[in-house]
């Protein structure tokens, strides 16, 4: 479990019955691509809400390879660039887009349900809405960057390269998001000697 005021990490399972549940929702594609591209780029809420059409698409409809974030859309005012290169997250972004149907290069990439931008509380509140309906206490908008962070380090990624993907200033901000799994702690500690 996260510490008191963390945002939960999600299992596998969870992630997917999330998912799941949010395919019979009315904004299914918006809702999936928001899904995948909170955890699988780690991207905060005013990121996603920040995001434009021309951000992630090339004039000739085809996905960017590298969304460059200006620091105007950034926590701290820094770019950063976040790759869309996971086999997840593109098909996502992919059916989302092709739902979509129409747009110009520069109206936000998600609409709200009023066709506006959302803001990023919106996009938190969002978040939280289909975290309740899947039973999944402790989860907030942040828990897709928390998932995004602990299961890279899970799988060996080093944390100068989680570091740089989250965005983070210092390698101990982003030694606080990720999660302490007994079983991975458990496997380390196998091998000690």
């Amino acid at each position: 479990m996260p510490r008191e005021g963390k945002a939960r990490v999600l299992t596998e399972p969870e992630f997917n019955r999330i998912v799941r549940l949010q395919k019979t929702n009315r904004h299914a594609a918006r809702n999936t691509a928001l899904l995948f591209m909170s955890f699988g780029l780690g991207l905060r809420a005013k990121e996603l809400a920040a995001l434009s059409i021309a951000d992630v698409l090339l004039p000739c409809n085809e996905l960017k390879s590298t969304i460059n974030l200006t620091s105007d859309k950034t926590k701290g005012g820094k770019q950063r660039h976040v790759y869309l290169s996971s086999t997840k997250v593109i098909p996502a972004l992919s059916s989302y887009l092709t739902d979509k149907k129409r747009y110009s290069d520069h109206e936000p990439l998600f609409l709200s349900q009023k066709g506006g931008r959302f803001s990023p509380n919106s996009l938190q509140m969002l978040f939280a809405r289909m975290y309740r309906d899947a039973g999944l206490d402790g989860a907030s908008s942040h828990s897709g960057r928390r998932t995004f962070a602990t299961r890279l380090i899970e799988r060996g990624v080093d944390i100068k390269a989680v570091s740089r993907l989250m965005g983070h200033s210092t390698i101990s901000m982003t030694a606080e998001y990720v999660e302490d799994n007994p079983e991975r702690l458990k496997k380390i500690a196998e091998v000690a000697i």
